[in-house]
C-alpha cells in the first residue's frame, strides 16, 4: 500500500496548501501528536457521549468509503490518458479501477474519512491535485459518488455493481 510517489504524498505538499484534518493521515506528525490531546482535553464531555472505545477510536481513525469520480472534458488521446491514469492508480493506494474513453473517464477507489463530507471533498479534490503530478487532462468532474463500505458490499452481493475484475486496471470502456 506504500506505492506513493514522492510528489504525491501529503508532507510534500506546499506550503499554504490547506489539508482536511478530520482523520489522523491529514495532518502533519507534530499536529497529530499534540493537536489529538488538545482537541481530546478541550471536549471532555464529548469524550464518552459517543459510545464505547472501539467506536470513538474509529471516528478518530476513519473509514473506509468506496468512491466514483467521473471526469470529462475534450478529447485528449488514449495513450496519454492511459498513461496519466496509470501514474494516478500508481499515486493513489487505495486505487481499484479506472475506465476511460476520449473524452470522459470514471475512477474507482477507497478514501479512508471520517464520514461523508470529508470522503467526498477528498474525492473532489482528487483529479485537481493530481493534474500535474500524473499530467492528467484538464477535464472537470462531472459525477461523484461516494458509498460506505456496507453499502457497497451489500450492492455487489444483490448484484448491482460487479468487483472489479483486476485491482488497479486501467482499461478502455
Amino acid at each position: 500500500m506504500g506505492r506513493r510517489r514522492e510528489e504525491a504524498l501529503p508532507e510534500r505538499a506546499a506550503v499554504g496548501q490547506r489539508r482536511l484534518t478530520s482523520i489522523t493521515g491529514g495532518r502533519s506528525a507534530a499536529e497529530r501528536d499534540g493537536g489529538a490531546v488538545r482537541e481530546r482535553a478541550a471536549r471532555p464531555s464529548e469524550a464518552r457521549a459517543d459510545g464505547p472505545d472501539d467506536e470513538g477510536a474509529e471516528r478518530e481513525q476513519g473509514r473506509l468509503w468506496h468512491v466514483v469520480l467521473s471526469v470529462a472534458g475534450r478529447v485528449t488521446p488514449l495513450a496519454e490518458l492511459r498513461a496519466g491514469l496509470e501514474r494516478l492508480a500508481h499515486d493513489h493506494s487505495f486505487f481499484l479501477t479506472a475506465r476511460y474513453a476520449a473524452d470522459h473517464a470514471e475512477i474507482r477507489y477507497w478514501e479512508e474519512a471520517r464520514d461523508l463530507h470529508d470522503a467526498a471533498a477528498i474525492a473532489l479534490r482528487l483529479w485537481g491535485e493530481h493534474k500535474a503530478s500524473a499530467n492528467l487532462p484538464p477535464w472537470e468532474i462531472v459525477g461523484l459518488e461516494v458509498v460506505d463500505r456496507a453499502t457497497y458490499h451489500q450492492r455487489v452481493a444483490e448484484g448491482f455493481g460487479d468487483p472489479p475484475p483486476q485491482l488497479g486496471s486501467v482499461q478502455p470502456y
